[in-house]
């Protein structure tokens, strides 16, 4: 038997637990004595001390996760800040009904109602988007912090009849309802957060119902051109009175269901910008409730939230026997800060070189969040390998897996249906850079990069769901260029196909890779060295094959292809290759076929074969690759805001006094007399300025004021861009150049420019000027002499604001006038 003990070292304060009985024996207290004494010695806590009889094995403790995460209970689930949310739980019980459900079979009368719209009809709920900035800023537990706004504020009038409608909730996307008839309803889904596009996915809750009344429900806003509902697929119903009395959970249901293109049109943004319009298309369908004033559920697929999940993880690692062989990680977190798990499962038996031969397996789930079918394959897959069956046992010696059971939580919590918080398809953006804005999808391509240069990885698988076929089916990359390797690629879901022969067909299974999925993970893997690298895609519907033809899935049968995968993996891995080379002669076989069927010619050698494949092979489809790819939003805002600010281009001090000179020499000398308007020019001599003084009355004067204000206010505003750089009231050119010799000395050449200039348009100097008086600049279109005037400092004074610095400048220049003989008024 072996016995594991752990030893805390804490200063002098030991704790030792043993995995024993309670009462310990005589032989678990030399355990434990021997535990404490090496504890002692080697002051350690990174040691886990296991014995083989009575000798002591040291190994390392496994690291601590990156980032504290509590490990039960799990943290909260982190919202959108602008989010509203309901705080109350919502749980759904695990049901298979007992018989497998059939496709609905359209009869050809099925209505198709145009949309009405609000202007017609009675708002009975709207809430708002979510999304008051164009992109993600911050979370926190519970969403926003304000209390929950009524969702019928809006409404019109409400009767006692009236449904009750709710999807504030995790993973719920339900964003107006409209009445347009006693009891028919316009349903308007919400776009992934921070787009305006994707709407397939729906989940909401209904109140206030009567028993036996047919409801007609059509959402108007979808957009894709076709869908599963065009083949019989059936929304879901789940009633918490069923549940409670009857142990029921979700069931199909709905009658007259019809899927169509209506009149509306949606602009579509690419890169924050309005680029064309898209139809959109209505689904509805009629439904009875089946108790009155119950609490019902409708939904695309079965839900499986972020909160689903976490339950799920706390008990696998609550039970100790899944413990040894099952560690939980935390990859990363996500834009939101919600956690991404990661799951490592394999024996830990074997010496250190049995590990490191070990091969490995990745598995990934859930990076578009309205695919919740890939969840439950998840959770199948996770319950088969972490079971007590001989086959689960196998492959835990075998493998190490390597498990990411969802890729895309802040997605799933806001009920979005292909995009992240960034607004952006995280399954095409495998090769990004931006670690920070696409952390998910980043951290596990570096989680599968590290463990390539550990391990050789035999099989990558992504759980998908798919919108418009029925079964299920892989996608895969071929290897048309490798001779020795043509057609390996499709052994693996041709046996896949042999073990699920009612559920999963191989003719549906494709393996070109296009130009447009470079980005995904299938793609971005095997580029990476992974030959066996898929996308694993569940129909939202049902089989159309064996004895399940006709059928929708249930959660058992989703859950069922988990198991089908392990045991695939098995068979591939088999050390006998029989299997595979029977595979491989049934591939050539078909393929063959297949090119006679459509080239009407016989193939017989491989090299015709290889290029063929090449010509027939169709490329995967579902889903437009472009609609979600590029950067992340918050990066595609902040280029638009600098676009719009108008960069202003910088010179250096040396290429301004360059352009400073070439203006003052390409200048005409008489330009450089400056008409402001309203302004008088300057007297030219003293008599003529005494006659304007005896000539002036009060009014006069006071008129004159009034017209110097103008001339205050706009000198004040102008710029250095003139030909003089601080142009002032009434001072001369030749002061502002004395001054700039005082202060600058380095802009000589460009000053004695500007003065030479001047000084050639003036008239010789008087004695006046000889005495030491500068000579004032002309302000009027007319050559006039100028009285010169005594310039005197400014001092800064509060009063020299406004009208009453305009005094202070009057009566400054009456003290100068004063000195020269001259009152200016």
């Amino acid at each position: 038997m072996k016995f594991t003990h752990t030893f805390l070292a804490s200063q002098d304060v030991f704790f030792i637990q043993s995995s024993t009985q309670d009462v310990p024996s005589i032989e678990d207290r030399h355990r434990d004595t021997v535990t404490l004494h090496l504890g002692q010695a080697l002051r350690t806590r990174q040691l886990v001390i296991d014995f083989d009889g009575e000798r002591p094995i040291p190994r390392l403790r496994e690291p601590l996760d990156l980032f504290a995460i509590p490990s039960t209970p799990f943290q909260g689930v982190r919202w959108p800040i602008e989010y509203e949310v309901f705080k109350e739980a919502i749980h759904h019980i695990e049901w298979d009904p007992p018989d497998p459900e059939p496709f609905y079979q359209p009869t050809g009368h099925e209505r198709a109602p145009m949309p009405i719209g609000e202007e017609k009809g009675n708002v009975v709920y709207c809430i708002d988007p979510g999304t008051k900035t164009s992109y993600f800023t911050y979370s926190r537990v519970g969403g926003s912090r304000g209390p929950i706004k009524s969702s019928t504020s809006c409404a019109m009038h409400q009767d006692k009849s009236t449904l009750a409608f709710e999807s504030r909730f995790e993973s719920g996307n339900l964003q107006k309802a409209v009445q347009v008839g006693v009891h028919d309803y316009e349903l308007t889904l919400r776009t992934d957060m921070y787009t305006t596009k994707h709407t397939q996915w729906f989940y909401f809750r209904v109140r206030n119902m009567k028993a036996g009344v047919t409801y007609r429900f059509t959402i108007v806003n979808l957009m894709k051109a076709s869908s599963l509902y065009c083949l019989g697929m059936r929304p879901l119903l789940y009633s918490e009175r069923a549940a409670w009395e009857k142990g029921e959970g979700w069931r199909r249901t709905g009658s007259n269901i019809r899927y169509y293109r209506n009149q509306h049109h949606q602009a579509e943004q690419d890169n924050n910008t309005t680029t064309n319009t898209k139809s959109l298309h209505s689904l509805t369908w009629t439904g009875q409730f089946p108790y009155d004033f119950d609490t019902c559920y409708l939904a695309h697929c079965y839900p499986y939230t972020y909160s689903h999940l976490q339950r799920y993880l706390s008990r696998l690692t609550s039970n100790s026997a899944t413990g040894a062989y099952c560690k939980l990680r935390v990859l990363c977190r996500s834009l939101a800060g919600n956690a991404v798990h990661v799951l490592t499962v394999t024996s830990p038996g074997g010496g250190w070189m049995d590990r490191s031969a070990k091969r490995a397996v990745v598995v990934t789930a859930r990076v578009h969040p309205g695919e919740t079918n890939s969840s439950w394959m998840m959770q199948g897959f996770l319950d088969f390998l972490l079971g007590e069956s001989d086959d689960a046992r196998l492959l835990r010696e075998t493998f190490v897996f390597k498990v990411v059971p969802m890729l895309n939580p802040d997605g799933v919590v806001v009920g979005n249906y292909r995009c992240s918080l960034a607004g952006r398809d995280l399954n095409r953006n495998y090769n990004t850079l931006l670690r920070d804005s696409f952390p998910c999808v980043w951290h596990t391509r570096n989680m599968v990069k590290r463990l390539m240069a550990e391990r050789d990885v035999v099989l990558y698988c992504d759980f998908h769901g798919h919108s418009r076929k029925n079964n299920v089916f892989m996608y895969g990359c071929t290897n048309s260029d490798d001779a020795t390797q043509r057609l390996h690629e499709r052994v693996f879901p041709l046996m896949m196909s042999k073990n699920a022969n009612d559920k999963f067909s191989f003719r549906s299974c494709k393996f070109r890779v296009h130009q447009s999925k470079e980005g995904t993970g299938r793609v971005v893997m095997w580029r990476l060295g992974i030959r066996n690298s898929y996308t694993m895609e569940s129909t939202f519907g049902g089989s159309t094959l064996g004895n399940r033809k006709g059928t929708h899935f249930t959660t058992r049968d989703l859950k069922s292809l988990g198991y089908y995968l392990c045991d695939t993996l098995l068979d591939y891995c088999d050390p006998d290759p029989t299997k595979t080379s029977h595979c491989l002669a049934e591939l050539r076989a078909m393929l063959r076929q297949e090119l006679r069927e459509r080239l009407g010619r016989e193939v017989d050698s491989d090299g015709s074969l290889s290029v063929s494949i090449s010509d027939i092979e169709s490329s995967t489809s579902g889903s437009n690759s472009t609609e979600s790819d590029g950067l992340p939003v918050h990066l595609l805002n902040r280029i638009d805001e600098q676009r719009q600010v108008k960069k202003k281009h910088l010179r250096s001090g040396k290429e301004r006094n360059r352009l400073r000179q070439e203006r003052v020499r390409n200048v005409d000398p008489k330009v450089l007399h400056r008409n402001i308007k309203n302004i008088d020019p300057v007297l030219p001599t003293e008599d003529m300025v005494k006659v304007r003084i005896q000539e002036k009355t009060v009014a006069v004067v006071r008129e004159k004021k009034k017209r110097e204000v103008p001339f205050v206010v706009k000198v004040s505003r102008q710029t250095g861009r003139s030909w003089i750089p601080h142009p002032t009231t009434r001072i001369g050119v030749i002061g502002h150049v004395t001054l700039w010799q005082e202060e600058e000395s380095e802009k000589n050449e460009y000053l004695d420019a500007v003065r030479a200039a001047y000084l050639r348009t003036q008239p010789p100097v008087t004695a006046v000027q000889q005495r030491g008086f500068s000579v004032p600049v002309p302000t009027s279109k007319i050559r006039v002499h100028t009285t010169p005037i005594q310039q005197q400092p400014m001092p800064f004074s509060p009063d020299h604001r406004s009208h009453a610095g305009m005094r202070g400048g009057l009566e400054r220049r009456n003290r100068v006038g004063r000195m020269n003989g001259t009152i200016l008024t």
